[in-house]
């Protein structure tokens, strides 16, 4: 059976732990960060872990765990 092809945008996003957990940015980062509450700009600072629901949803696109 031949190799599957991993997602090239998932690559870019996504990163996965040495136990299997999906890490990702936060959203709402990129601009108008004026309007923003400071509170919620401290809590979008660096990654967090996908959901345990929507785990599935991005597996399929890194299949070897880039």
């Amino acid at each position: 059976m031949s190799k599957l092809k991993s997602n090239s945008s998932a690559k870019k996003r996504f990163r996965i732990t040495a136990t299997g957990k999906i890490l990702r940015a936060h959203a709402f980062k990129r601009h108008n960060m004026r309007k923003r509450p400071q509170s919620m700009i401290r809590k979008a600072r660096g990654t967090t872990v996908v959901d345990s629901t929507d785990h599935g949803r991005f597996r399929h696109l890194l299949p070897y765990g880039i």
